[in-house]
């Protein structure tokens, strides 16, 4: 019903017009760099070829509901990174002790904040960046025990719940490591997360103490601070914001700097404080969830430690050479993941955030460098909304280029892609076509990490060739520590998540409804479930849902029914070809996979955001889009259309030329005819975590957006 396959080289290749006889000659001389290059090259590396057509999982016995090991650990699954290291807090005393006086965080000095007027009238605040300073393993670690002791004088007690809401930056994973040490359970929750999800967060966990920084108290904490009756302790990780006389009594603001001093002062005592065990609850993280209230999953030491060890074996030469570059939101369990990994093995972490990453981010000034630039980081984490908007605004500029500009990119592009598809790799096409390109993250990335959603062929293959490294493409959930599978960095396969980590073990599970059965041929296929130390310990206080979505064996091993719908390629690489929740039956019988529908649609230049819906009362597919600003004028003006933005998007016109655009990329993307959205609505607003139609891994929100656009869905289906 909705058979995924890796793209071929020539679907993804770059279209050019060049004049026939100047195209034969250009083929003749790459014919014969080719074969230059190919001889030393076969003699001095090995085959990425080879590699890539290894067998990676196999299943444990030969029935068909039998679970896939990788052949990494076929013997037992990997739970431990360092012998004795069973909780957290040992892992950080290990790396401590290991890498001592090297940098492990950054932050960049802000040298000077200004307020720049658009045209439009809207001010924008740009910031002029300096160095990034630094501290040690040891002065984080220092930092760390004075605050959870000042913590522990504070009246927080181990094993209870202590919250944090907060951007990504130092002191997040300061506060975090200090929560690890003195057995706190660490509530966190999203930054961009509203005000009743945040109270549904910080009351169901009735914490007393809440760490946070001045502008999300001045912004989102002070207006529901009152809704929160357990609440005593008020701590801002970047100085002390201004009183308010209306805040609610028995409510005391701190500074970290302030409880850190405090614990500093009382360490001098000595005293013995608790220590966690491998079982006891290290965060209790609130999923953004793409339907209702969010949900806390209960994530013990053992877990994350199973998590880490299983991410870390995909990492080639892991070390103290790395950089990563921190910047996802890490309430996201691939961003605390990624960094836990980079901790326990000497990396340095540099912060950043999506609006000072590189050169053209929003909120550097014109002519400064952004964070990218300055860290020249190694590794880096993304989710696919951020992977699509480099590959959209590359292919923008690429267009603008001049004729011959473009002609010889599109060349180098579609070679380095046949490349690949062999192999191979393209030195001086590295060097000297795609080395601006790989600027705009630092030069120096060696594997770019993506989770959170599925990337399409596309952009992936884009990833490859434009920033000259591999893809590490995976998939994994908070209930399963963000571990699952991860693709090798030899493996430039698209459209596959790789072979499960060494952690845990995956089968597939008949799905009736859907028609998905790991009896299938040629491939088995069916619902995900994914067991091993790293499946987590359930939902806090939702004992209905924990029951539903996890379960234990006769050996007590925990499993977790993902919902999704996977297939195991020969190799045994998992392929994620459907969601039950995606999947909707048409009036006529027909079921139509919404997530295939916008993965096919999503990469045009034309669209920055598509949400297909669907029902069982109607016979047809309609869809919300957001279209991208400058193409959407584009489109526009070539059809002699004109007015505002908001006009031209609430244009009946508009939405039939877009339609049109859909319809025939929904044609060359091999859509049948009933998943191709029939109507649209073109949304003006972009959708972001602020607007709560995305999570901050920017998956759709479906039951926000269909409220969101009821009027429009009573409209597209006739009723007025």
């Amino acid at each position: 019903m909705n058979n995924h396959v890796s793209s071929k080289p020539s679907t993804m290749k770059l279209k050019h017009t060049i004049n026939p006889i100047l195209l034969y000659f250009i083929h003749f001389i790459i014919s014969l760099y080719t074969i230059l290059t190919y001889i030393p090259y076969y003699f001095l590396s090995d085959s990425r070829q080879e590699k890539s057509n290894q067998i990676k999982a196999k299943p444990v016995n030969s029935k068909p509901e039998s679970a896939y090991r990788s052949v990494n650990s076929l013997d037992g699954l990997a739970s431990v990174l360092y012998p004795g290291c069973d909780t957290l807090d040992k892992v950080f005393m290990h790396a401590k002790n290991k890498f001592k006086d090297k940098r492990l965080l950054g932050t960049r000095e802000i040298l000077n904040e200004e307020d720049e007027v658009q045209p439009n009238g809207k001010i924008f605040k740009k910031v002029i960046l300096g160095n990034y300073n630094w501290l040690s393993f040891e002065d984080v670690f220092v930092r760390a025990f004075n605050f959870g002791n000042g913590l522990q004088i504070l009246g927080q007690k181990p094993k209870t719940n202590i919250a944090i809401f907060c951007e990504t930056r130092a002191e997040w994973m300061i506060a975090a490591q200090a929560c690890f040490m003195y057995n706190f359970q660490l509530v966190t929750l999203y930054a961009t997360l509203g005000g009743p999800a945040i109270v549904h967060g910080l009351n169901e966990t009735e914490v007393t103490n809440i760490i946070t920084s001045k502008e999300l108290l001045q912004t989102k904490l002070k207006d529901i601070v009152s809704l929160v009756p357990c609440l005593r302790h008020v701590i801002t990780v970047d100085g002390k914001p201004p009183a308010w006389s209306e805040f609610p009594k028995g409510v005391v603001v701190h500074t970290m700097a302030a409880v850190q001093a405090l614990g500093a002062k009382a360490s001098a005592e000595n005293k013995p404080h608790s220590k966690p065990v491998p079982s006891d609850i290290a965060v209790i993280m609130y999923t953004s969830g793409s339907t209702g209230l969010p949900k806390g999953v209960m994530i013990s030491h053992s877990n994350l430690i199973a998590g880490i060890t299983g991410m870390a074996e995909r990492i080639p030469e892991l070390g103290e050479k790395d950089v990563y570059i921190g910047y996802l939101p890490l309430a996201h369990v691939l961003e605390l993941s990624a960094e836990l990994v980079c901790l326990s093995h000497g990396c340095c972490i540099g912060y950043s955030s999506p609006q000072t990453l590189a050169d053209q981010s929003s909120k550097i000034k014109k002519g400064s460098k952004g964070d990218t630039s300055i860290l020249k980081p190694t590794l880096m984490a993304a989710v696919p909304e951020i992977m699509d908007r480099i590959y959209k605004n590359v292919m923008n500029k690429v267009n603008e280029m001049s004729n011959f500009q473009r002609t010889l990119f599109i060349l180098a592009y579609n070679y380095k892609m046949e490349q690949i598809s062999k192999g191979h790799g393209t030195p001086l096409c590295d060097s000297f076509i795609f080395r601006k390109v790989r600027s705009l993250l630092g030069g120096n990335i060696r594997l770019l990490l993506c989770g959170g959603a599925p990337l399409s062929a596309t952009t992936q293959r884009f990833m490859n060739i434009c920033f000259c490294c591999p893809v590490g493409q995976g998939y994994g959930l908070t209930e399963s520590c963000g571990a699952g599978t991860i693709t090798e960095v030899w493996d430039y396969n698209t459209g596959r998540v790789g072979a499960p980590l060494v952690c845990c073990e995956i089968k597939l599970k008949n799905w009736e409804e859907g028609g998905y059965f790991n009896t299938d041929k040629p491939h088995p296929r069916g619902e995900i479930i994914i067991g091993g130390q790293n499946v987590t310990m359930g939902y806090y206080k939702n004992e209905a849902k924990t029951k539903a979505d996890f379960f234990e064996d006769e050996n007590g091993q925990r499993w977790l029914c993902t919902g999704d719908i996977g297939e195991f390629d020969p190799d045994g690489c998992l392929k994620i070809i459907d969601r039950k929740k995606d999947l909707v039956k048409l009036q006529a019988g027909e079921y139509v996979s919404l997530g295939k529908v916008e993965a096919a649609l999503k990469n045009l230049s034309l669209i920055d955001n598509i949400c297909a819906y669907a029902n069982s009362y109607h016979s047809y597919v309609i869809g919300f889009v957001v279209p991208n600003q400058k193409e959407l004028t584009e489109l526009a003006r070539k059809r002699g259309l004109r007015g505002t933005w908001e006009e031209l998007c609430n244009s009946c016109e508009m939405e039939n030329e877009v339609l049109k655009v859909l319809s025939e990329a929904a044609v060359s993307a091999s859509l049948e005819k009933f998943e191709i959205p029939v109507k649209i609505r073109l949304s003006p607003e972009p959708w972001t975590p602020e607007t709560g139609l995305v999570t901050d891994a920017f998956k759709l929100k479906r039951k926000e957006l269909k409220t969101h656009y009821q009027a429009d869905i009573e409209r597209m289906y006739g009723r007025k």
